[in-house]
Formats: structure tokens, sequence, C-alpha cells
């Protein structure tokens, strides 16, 4: 079968499994020969989207993952999970491979719908039908076994590795598609995991193939100094190590760290740093057995040489999100040139190295135990994507599908912070979190429950956002539930996605009892503010998109159906439209003292519709042809822009009655004014604005209310006795909770 296997790929696979004889057992390597010839008899002429043929492609990413030192297992569902999914019949591997191996391959090959993903996610309106079960398919693959990530990882490195021989122009769209994909997504998964030996290849190649002319003016920068670089680190290193070995540290190593133009050019934009700036051309690692020695050795490494300000981190007291822990330091070295350090114990170079691929890897022979709290704490945030899908896909709409192809995109390259719990707990959020998502992050309930926060033993509002390090605590009550404005944008008390599905699902997980009998009472409300009889409320239901009434009312009682919706809804549907529109409130008649024209009472006057004056607002009269004297306010923008030819047509104009029309109107005459309201759209808004008019004895002659993304716009014109009763009645109506604005347009 192996022979067969030969016949096929243009790697010696023989050879390769004797060269695997210091790393894996007789068993193992019976395991991965069998693998082997399952491959031959299954791959036929098949090849993969590189154009290779399948067998060399999966050989080759079977020996990454070798030369990582990965259990056998891994390597050989890396030599299967590419095949047709004829030759992947779970019973076939099973007897063949055994339970353990056959479910690995099978997750394995669920990966290969990840590219299927990355394209709907380019196509900006590509249709959404089968991207959610891909993704869950995906991450339940991810999140079973850590593993098939791994093995994919090693894959697309494998299929970088393969373009290179591919010829530039005839197949240079081929080459940017795969390279555009490694870095948006598997570059970053990889180094979300910590996967560092493979997460260097997947960038320098990637950016090899989509900035070709960048990425060779820095290759050949590096290779034109690359003599001079390396005697200058020799010295630098004889240096180092003798000033360690003089102060007493034993056990450890001094390297010069590997470059790579990926990491150069991205630090160069980012920094806006030419490439003689870079700090870390010139870098050294050093390796120590215990984290004291790495101390004692930054110690040292600053007493040698300058420290360069603001170029010191410490990542083994915060680590990264993906648990990279070391010393980064930058110093002036010898000749005044800028030198980048870095220190950490072995164990963390290997941490570091391979992520979470270290759980897997061989020690003396005897797998290490893939567990323990630093693994979970690496894949937990994978575990929280399909957490989310399983919040947003309850009862939700189409639309949320892409929803979460965003969420784990936007996941892989979003910015963090750290907070801890009062008990030291490190808890990671998306950068500019809140208290209350940090609530909801430690527990549902503890954010359905928070009142207040202290951070760092300070009372601070529940909209501040968090900085990494801060230490918060949560004040809550024993019982309680969140409070809708909770979900208000403006507020800006929730930030991250989950800490908002949470509130939401609150409310819709309330007694549906309850909020049918809620909703009934407030449509009920609604229709004898509007005194509706009779009215067919099955049809109302229909017209809303509701299967029936209950619906309709647990709608309303959840607060999901907005008043304003259901108060256009039976305006449209139940009230007759008036024969001609309301431009203007109909008038009753003033006396002759009403208006003074030129100083005389009794001339036939009528109030503009434009601006509404009302008193004791500055007026001016216009004399119209037929109509009498039409009265505008001084400031009104029609007459500003009057042309100059009917200028002399504007008449000196005051309001009757004493002190300068201030009692003009307390009879019967009332003005017609135009006024806006602007408010967050709740339940029950539209009652309380109702409440306010019935208090002022206002009458309202024309309503218009829109509502759109949580906001309400509402137009009134209302009938005024004077300016007083107005301005009263827009100061009171400014302090009715949620209103933003209370305007006279």
């Amino acid at each position: 079968m192996v022979a067969h296997a030969l016949t096929f790929t243009s790697n010696d696979a023989e050879s390769w499994l004797t060269s695997l004889e210091a790393v894996y057992s007789e068993a193992q390597r019976e395991v991965l020969k069998r693998a082997l010839g399952w491959l031959a008899d299954h791959a036929a002429d098949a090849v993969v989207d590189t154009g290779a043929d399948l067998a060399g492609h999966s050989l080759g990413t079977a020996a990454i993952l070798a030369g990582m030192r990965f259990d056998a297992e891994t390597v050989a569902a890396a030599l299967l999970c590419g095949l047709p999914d004829a030759a992947l019949m779970r019973d076939k591997l099973v007897k063949a491979f055994g339970a353990h191996l056959a479910a690995l391959v099978e997750g394995a090959a669920k990966l290969t719908r990840m590219d299927r993903l990355l394209t709907q996610l380019a196509a900006e309106f590509a249709p959404e039908g089968g991207q959610s079960e891909a993704l869950r398919q995906m991450l339940l693959a991810m999140t079973d076994d850590i593993r098939v990530v791994l093995i994919k990882l090693a894959e697309r490195t494998q299929a970088l590795r393969e373009l290179a021989g591919k010829v530039a122009t005839q197949d240079e769209p081929l080459r940017r598609k795969i390279a555009g994909d490694v870095r948006e997504l598997y570059a970053p998964l990889a180094n979300r995991l910590g996967v560092w030996q493979l997460k260097w290849e997947l960038e320098d190649l990637s950016c090899r193939y989509l900035e070709p002319d960048t990425y060779r003016q820095i290759a050949k920068l590096l290779d034109e100094r690359r003599l001079d670089r390396e005697w200058y680190i020799e010295q630098v290193i004889k240096q180092l190590t003798e000033a360690l070995q003089a102060d007493g540290i034993t056990g450890f190593t001094v390297n010069g760290r590997p470059k790579h133009i990926s990491s150069i050019l991205a630090k160069m934009r980012k920094k806006r740093l030419s490439f003689d700036e870079v700090y870390d051309v010139r870098a050294l690692r050093v390796q120590v057995r215990d984290v004291k020695d790495c101390f004692h050795a930054l110690g040292l490494v600053h007493s040698l040489w300058q420290p360069i300000p603001g170029q010191f981190d410490d990542y083994i007291s915060r680590p990264k999100g993906n648990g990279y822990k070391s010393l980064h330091t930058a110093v002036v070295g010898p000749e005044n040139r800028a030198l980048e350090v870095q220190i950490r114990t072995f164990d963390m170079h290997q941490e570091a190295e391979l992520g979470v691929a270290a759980h897997w890897r061989y020690k003396e022979g005897v797998k290490a135990q893939a567990g323990g709290d630093a693994i979970q704490d690496k894949i937990a945030w994978l575990r929280q994507i399909l957490a989310w899908k399983q919040e947003i896909g309850e009862g939700e709409g189409p639309g949320e599908s892409h929803e979460l192809a965003q969420h784990f995109r936007n996941e892989l390259f979003q910015d963090e912070v750290f907070a801890l719990t009062p008990q030291g707990k490190v808890v990671a959020l998306a950068a500019g979190a809140t208290p209350l998502d940090f609530a909801y992050a430690v527990h549902t309930e503890l954010g359905h429950r928070c009142r207040g926060a202290k951070l760092d033993g300070t009372l601070v509002p529940l909209d501040t956002a968090l900085k990494t390090g801060q230490r918060v605590e949560i004040l809550s009550v024993k019982q309680g539930g969140p409070s809708r404005d909770w979900l208000n944008p403006h507020l800006g008390v929730l930030k991250t996605t989950r800490a908002r599905t949470k509130v939401r699902q609150w409310f819709k997980q309330q007694d549906h009892d309850t909020h049918v009998q809620e909703g009934r009472d407030l449509l009920e409300r609604e229709l004898h503010r509007l005194n509706l009889d009779n009215v067919n409320l099955d049809k109302l239901a229909a017209r809303l998109k509701f299967p029936n009434l209950d619906e309709l009312s647990a709608a309303l009682g959840r607060g999901d159906l907005g008043t304003g919706t259901l108060d256009r809804a039976l305006q449209e549907e139940f009230i007759p439209a008036p024969e001609k529109p309301l431009v203007s409130a109909p008038k009753r008649k003033a006396d002759a003292g009403g208006v003074l024209v030129e100083g005389e009472p009794g001339l036939l006057t009528q109030m503009a519709g434009c601006c509404k004056p009302a008193p004791p607002d500055p007026i001016i009269g216009y004399t119209t042809q037929g109509h009498g004297v039409t009265i505008h306010r001084a400031d009104c923008p029609m007459l500003l822009h009057l042309p100059e030819d009917k200028k002399a047509r504007l008449l000196a104009a005051a309001w009757g009655g004493s002190e300068g029309g201030k009692e003009c109107g307390k009879g019967s005459q009332v003005f017609a004014v135009d006024i806006e309201l602007t408010a967050h759209d709740r339940s029950g808004l539209l009652k309380d604005v109702g409440e306010l008019f019935a208090q002022e004895k206002i009458n309202v002659v024309r309503v218009n209310t829109l509502s759109q993304d949580d906001m309400a716009r509402m137009e009134f014109t209302l009938e005024v006795k004077d300016i007083a009763q107005l301005t009263r009645f827009l100061a009171r109506a400014s302090h009715v909770r949620g209103v933003h604005s209370a305007r006279r347009k």
C-alpha cells in the first residue's frame, strides 16, 4: 500500500516514516503506515485548491505536524481528512482506525467549510441561508477537539508552501485568494491560539503573495545588512552571556531572534517608522529556568545598556489574551544601536511557539494530558462564540446568521481589555466594555441584578469604560432584573453583543401570561384614548403581522411592539381620514382689538401658516390681494427673503390689549403653533405626552409620529392662547421620561 502511495506523491513516505522512529513508538508508526495506505487507496487523482495532488498535500501537512511532535492520532488525521466523503464513512473509519481517530478525522473534515464561510463574508449581499449552519458545524468541531484547528492551520501552511512553485502570472488570482483567506482568518486564528510557529509562516507567506514588491524590498534590506547584523548580534550575545554568568545565573541560553518580514512591515505601518527605526530588527532572546531569573536577567540587561523609554512590556504579570508570556524591552546597545531583548522561561518559550499545540506534544515519549486551566482559558473564547450562536439563534430573524458570522470575524481581530474580579480572576472583554458588560461576562444573573459598580474601590457610573488592570466590584441586589434603558444605545451602559442579548432574553423569557395581560391593558388604554369602540382586534393583529391577538398583546407587554407603531396602525385602519388636510388650526374670530395694523384695529387679518405667530411674538403685517393682511412673526424666514419690490407691502403690526399684547387672546381667541418632540421610543410615551396636553388644557389638531432605531419623533399642531402657555408646556414636556428635546418649530 505504501509503495502505491509513493507513485503519486513527491515525498518519500517510507523515508518519512523511518525518520519518525525517534519520536513515535512502533505501534504509533503502524497507525501512520495504515493511514498512508488508506490515503493511497482512496486519493486517486484528486487535487486540492492549490492544484497539488491530494496525496502529496496531505503528506506535507502531516510532516508539518510531525515536525511539531504532535501525537500520532493528529498526524494520521491530517493524512486522512482531505479525502472524498466516500472514503470517510464513519463505520469504515471506526473499523480501520478506531472511534477516537475516526471522530478526529470527521471534525477536521468539517473545517473545509471555513473557506465557504470566508466567501460568504466577503460578499456583502450574499445569500445567508447556509451560512449559520456551516459556521455552527465549524465551531462545534473546533470546540470538541482543538486539534482539528491545528490540523487546518498546518494544511493552510502547506498550501502556501505549494503556491511558491506556481507560475506567477497564470496562478496569481489563486495565489491572492488563498493568501487573502490566510491573512484574514487563519493567521489571526493561529495568533489567538498562540501557535507562533505556524503564525509567522502563515503571515510571511501571505504577505509575500499579497504584497510582493514590499516583501522583496524589506527582504532585500534585511539581506544587505545580514552580515553586519550577525556580527553585531554575536558580540552582544557574548557580552550578555558573560554578564549573566558573572551574576550567578545558570542553565540559560542567549540567541539571536529570527526576524519575520510581516511583523517588521506591521510595526512600520502601525508606528509609522522607517526600516532604520524599527527596534527589533536586531533582537535577542534569553531563556532561563524560572520567573525569578527572568527579572534578574532583565535587571542585568538594563544595567548593561540604557533602556528606551516606553518600550518595556511585562507579559508575565499580564499575559496576552492568547496566553503569551514574556518580558520585552528595547535598549540602546553597543555603538548606540537599538536592540530588542525578549526574556522568558523555557516553558514560556515552548508555550509561545506552540500555544495550545504544546498540550499535544510528546515529552520524553509520554503524551501530555490535554486539560487544565491554561488550555481551557485559551479555548474559552471559542465556546463563548458558540454560546452566542445559541443565544442569538433562538427566536430571531434570518438576518441574525450574518450577525453571527460578523461576530466571529470581529472576535478574531478586536482589541481587548483585561479586568479583575475582587478575587483576582482575569476577565477578558472587548475594548470599551463597561462594568455592566463585566457583570454579564462573570455570570448572567449577576448582570441582571447589577445596580452599581466600583473600580479600584471607587464608585463609578455604569457607562464607564474599563481599562486593563482595573479591579471591578459589582454592587447587586438579591432580587431584580435588568432595565429596558440598558438597551438604549445613547446611554452607553452596554457595549458587548453578548450582554445586550442576555438583557433581551430576560424580557422575552418573562411569564407569557403576564405579558399578554399587560399588553391588553396597554391596548385598551390606547383604544380609550383614541375614542375607538367595537374595533376588530383580530384585524389589527393581522395588519401588524401577528398570528392572533394574544401574540400581539404579548409583544406589547414585552416592549417588542412600540406604542407609536400601534397608534399608527389604529389610526390608519380604524380612524377615517379627514376630507381636507388640516394645514393650520381652525381660528375662532378675534374681536376688533385683537391685532392693530398701523395702529388701527378692526382690519381683516389672518395668521400666517408658515410661522404661526402667537402673543407676545413680535409681528409684522403683509398686504395680500383679496385676503386682507396676513400677520407673520417678525423673524419669519419668508419675510427675511422677501424680494425688494414687495417689501413696500409690509405694514407695522402689534397685538391688541394691554402691555403689548400680553392679555391678547385671553378670551376666546387661540393661535396655532407647531412643535416637535424627540424621545427614546418606549411603551406609554404618547400617553404621557397626551396627559400633559390635558393638564395644560391645550387642544391638539394635528399629530405626526415616526419611530426609527428606538427613537421617536413627534410633530404636533397645537391651539394655544399665548406664548406663555406654550413655553410652560415645552418646559414640562422636556422632563417627561425619555424625551430628549421639546421645541417650537
